[in-house]
């Protein structure tokens, strides 16, 4: 059977094929509603995941299945951008949904924005507000690590099969973000991103849960993507797009549809940030 550090491999040859002469440094995952950003790399080499060998396919709404890597527009820095991630809900395995993580290792990515769409736990936050995420829980009880692959790591030239996880998101990225907000004039709360499961919308009960576990926004995705990124020792930013107000005691239906809705109204500030951050390399 093809083992890790195989797949790795074949998928990283693949993409570099298509590359030329470009080796980003920094990587974005776009989220649900997020794949606008895209339009903003210049001169994009677009690699559909469908070609690349042991991806998986996006199939999550708002979630277009490919990478892109070019120029990010105002930056003179070149990025690979995911448009498009995979969910433990969709069917996947932890490991399958950090495995692109893994083969930007490979291609030598040093640094790992990741943005999501999340619900807003904190009653202060509103929709349309990005979160800076400093911590997350991870209430999904997947890990992509577990399970005997160290040898195929220690070929990727990670050395940490069990990371250390009291700071998974880069304190230096963090102050970027920030004076990019600052500069914007929007606000970019720090808080808390809890990691369930999924598919389904969280009950009442189980926003109360997270908000008492110190939650400020959940979703479901992002966690194995962070965890697979500070073990192979990338910096990460993350960023939460809120799309609806969890309050337990006045709690509307939430869709899918209106999620990616709210999302794409973040954009602007998601740009702002992740440009910056680009920039800085």
């Amino acid at each position: 059977m093809t083992g890790l550090s195989e797949k790795t491999a074949a998928a990283s040859s693949a993409i570099l094929d298509e590359l030329g002469t470009l080796r980003p440094r920094v990587a974005v995952i776009l989220g649900s509603g997020l794949g606008g950003l895209a339009d903003r790399v210049d001169d994009a080499t677009v690699i559909p995941y469908a070609s690349i060998p042991h991806f998986p396919r996006a199939t999550a709404a708002g979630h277009a299945g490919r990478l892109l890597v070019g120029v990010l527009r105002g930056t003179g820095q070149s990025v690979l951008a995911m448009q498009g991630r995979f969910h433990l809900y969709e069917g996947w395995t932890a490991r399958q949904a950090a495995f692109p993580v893994w083969v930007m290792k490979r291609l030598g990515v040093e640094t790992l924005v990741v943005s999501n769409a999340a619900g807003g736990l904190n009653p202060a936050y509103k929709v349309g507000d990005v979160m800076l995420i400093e911590d997350h829980v991870n209430l999904m009880f997947r890990n992509p690590l577990v399970g005997q692959h160290h040898d195929a790591l220690k070929q990727l030239n990670v050395e940490r099969p069990g990371p250390d996880m009291s700071a998974p998101y880069d304190r230096s990225l963090m102050r970027v973000a920030e004076q990019a907000a600052r500069s914007g004039g929007f606000g970019l709360p720090r808080g808390v991103y809890v990691g369930m499961l999924g598919p389904t919308y969280e009950t009442r009960a189980e926003y109360r849960m997270c908000r008492a576990l110190g939650g400020d926004a959940v979703g479901m995705s992002t966690v194995p993507e962070v965890i697979a990124a500070r073990q192979s020792g990338m910096r990460v930013l993350g960023l939460s797009a809120i799309t609806n107000a969890c309050s337990p005691d006045q709690l509307g239906e939430t869709t899918h549809e209106g999620v990616v809705e709210a999302a794409a109204s973040a954009g602007e500030k998601l740009r702002a940030v992740v440009e910056a951050v680009v920039a800085a390399g």
